[in-house]
Formats: structure tokens, C-alpha cells, sequence
């Protein structure tokens, strides 16, 4: 009796021995990962990032991008990420909640949802470094807005010459300042009476003011020193004579001798006046524009322009150059009449007997 219950017991162990070796079998053939963290969207949002540096974003060398980044970031998370992916794990942001969330975002353009996702694709490359588990952004799967055509703001001589009309000091000064230099707004901001060099004529850009603080330029070729032509030297001259002094010697500077914010001046010095001329509103970002557009419609070529913006790449200075209307009939025109179409001869030069 013991005998046969002995073997009906092996009997039944066999099968589980068998099933116990084929699993182990498998999983080792499977090379299966660690056990990762499991999170939500909104869970990792509401710890350090973005104030460390993600995966996978620029590093930043320069403190003015890193807080432009962070500011940007935040945008992207309360605006959008946060309301529509808040509530998925890391490890739910799969292609297809990938294309639901981008079609969500109807009406944006193809440039600021790549950003948007961008700021998607750093944090989720950040929580699987720090060892959740999580997926990534697949660009290539994912269907995208079309490509709009925009054309930047920028300004034509007479809206320069307007808004010069109606603005007033320091802020007429300012603005000389950015349509004769090409400089960012930031960075005439950050202009301190050393940086004129009246002798050299140029500038010397060493600082970017923003948010009323002085930051490092945008790059290293940015810090590179533009043209003082001899108008704006003059311009300078005159307001130095008017200037309100502050400790730190900045051109333009609040009542707390501080630099002021960008923001401000775009809201409550430039809008009015592009309000009264019936302009479209717009940033101080379109006096950068407009300078490259008198560079190469004064004859010059696009590489003068990129010396003078500083650009790295040509092809960003491409597109800050807004030809006037009418330039291009023109210069056709000069190549249609430069060229002999009834030149003298024809049909008795060298090969016509070959032409028949």
C-alpha cells in the first residue's frame, strides 16, 4: 500500500518537476531586466524635475538658457502634459497615447508640439535613469502637424523710422540701439557704458540681461562684438549727456538700477506705439529680423548678416532675411537685360552648322 501511494506520488511530482525546469529554461533565455520603479506622470512632475538637468536635454553651460529651459518646461507641464497625461503610468506613454496626446494638441503648431514633446521626452528619459520604468518618444511613429509657413515679425525702414517718431527716451535710444546692431534684446539690455567702445567703434557684448538680472550670453559666438557705425555713436553720445546714472553704469535701467525686463518693454513701451501706427503687435525679437533684411537689401551678401547677428549657422540667418516687395522683379530685370538674347552674328558663330 505505502509502495503504491510512493508511486503515485512521483507519478504527479514529474509533471511539476518538468514544468518547474521548462519555466527556468525560458526565463533565462528571456535575459529578463530588474524589477523597475513604477510611477505616475503627475508623481515624478511633482519631484526635482525639471530643476536637474533631464536626459537627453542641451547641456547648459549658460544659466540664462537653463532658466529659459525650466520656464519653458513648467509651461509645457501645466498647460498640456500634466492635464492629459498626468493620471498614466511612465510606462503607459506608448505610441498610441503618444498620437492621442498629439492630436489633443490641435490648433498648435508643428513647432511648438515638437517642443511639447521634447519636454515629454526629457522627463520620461530622466525617470528611466533614475531606474523607473518608462518608454520613449517615437518621432517616427507618431503623425505630426504640417508644416506652416510663417513669416517672423519684422519691421519695414518707414514702421523703423515711425516708431523712432513717437518713442521717447531712453526707450528711442533703445530702440536705435537694436535696429542698428542687430543686437538680441536681451543683450541691449545688458549694456553697461564700458561696453561702447567709441574708440574701436564696436560693442562689446558681455552679458545678457533677463528678468532684470545679468546672465551669460546665449553662446560663446554671441559674445562676440558687434559694429558701433558712426550714427549710433552719435546717438549714444547725446543720451549719455540725458542718462540717469546707476552704480553698475547700465544704459537702460529701472528706478531700482536694475536692467529692466524684456517683457515690460515689449508690453508698455513698444505695443502702444505699434497700436497707434496700426503695426501688428509684436516682440523686440522683430528689430533683430529687420537688420538682416537692410544688410542683404543694401547689396550685401547673407554672410554679412550672419556676422553681424553672430549666428553659428547660415541657414538661421536665412531665415531672419525679409526681402522688400518688389526686389526680386528688379533684379531679374537687371539679369534679363544683362544677358545678349539678339546678339550680333547669331546663326554664324562657331557651331551653328550644327544646329539646324
Amino acid at each position: 500500500m505505502e509502495a503504491s501511494s510512493a508511486r503515485a506520488r512521483r507519478s504527479c511530482s514529474a509533471p511539476r518537476r518538468n514544468c518547474r525546469r521548462n519555466a527556468l529554461r525560458l526565463a533565462s533565455s528571456m535575459k529578463f531586466s530588474p524589477a523597475s520603479m513604477i510611477a505616475l506622470i503627475n508623481q515624478l512632475a511633482s519631484q526635482r524635475w525639471p530643476n536637474l538637468r533631464p536626459a537627453g536635454a542641451k547641456k547648459f553651460s549658460q544659466s540664462e538658457n537653463r532658466q529659459r529651459w525650466v520656464r519653458s518646461a513648467n509651461s509645457h507641464l501645466d498647460s498640456h502634459i500634466l492635464p492629459q497625461l498626468g493620471k498614466l503610468r511612465l510606462d503607459q506613454v506608448g505610441p498610441e497615447n503618444q498620437q492621442v496626446f498629439v492630436n489633443q494638441l490641435a490648433g498648435a503648431s508643428r513647432k511648438t508640439v515638437l517642443n511639447i514633446l521634447s519636454t515629454l521626452s526629457s522627463m520620461l528619459a530622466t525617470a528611466k535613469n533614475w531606474g523607473y520604468s518608462s518608454v520613449e518618444i517615437a518621432l517616427r511613429k507618431l503623425v505630426l502637424p504640417e508644416r506652416n509657413v510663417h513669416v517672423p515679425a519684422h519691421f519695414t525702414r518707414s514702421q523703423v523710422e515711425s516708431i523712432l517718431s513717437l518713442a521717447n527716451e531712453p526707450w528711442r535710444t533703445f530702440f536705435i540701439v537694436l535696429a542698428l546692431t542687430g543686437l538680441r534684446a536681451g543683450e541691449a539690455l545688458g549694456l553697461q557704458w564700458p561696453d561702447i567702445d567709441f574708440h574701436h567703434k564696436c560693442i562689446h557684448v558681455r552679458r545678457s540681461a533677463w528678468y532684470g538680472k545679468a546672465q551669460s550670453t546665449k553662446s560663446k559666438a554671441s559674445a562676440a562684438p558687434v559694429t558701433l557705425p558712426d550714427a549710433l555713436a552719435n546717438v549714444l553720445r547725446q543720451y549719455h549727456s540725458i542718462w540717469t546714472a546707476n552704480p553698475e553704469g547700465w544704459l537702460f535701467a529701472t528706478r531700482n538700477n536694475r536692467p529692466p525686463s524684456s517683457n515690460n518693454v515689449v508690453e508698455y513701451r513698444l505695443w502702444p506705439i505699434l497700436d497707434a501706427l496700426d503695426i501688428p503687435r509684436c516682440g523686440l525679437h522683430a528689430f533683430r529680423h529687420s537688420v538682416a533684411s537692410f544688410i542683404v537689401d543694401a547689396g550685401y551678401s547673407p554672410e554679412v548678416a550672419k556676422q553681424q547677428l553672430r549666428h553659428t549657422d547660415a541657414r538661421t540667418t536665412l531665415n531672419y532675411i525679409h526681402l522688400r516687395g518688389g526686389i526680386t522683379e528688379r533684379a531679374m530685370a537687371d539679369v534679363s537685360n544683362s544677358l545678349k538674347l539678339d546678339a550680333v552674328g547669331r546663326g554664324r558663330g562657331k557651331g551653328s552648322q550644327c544646329i539646324q
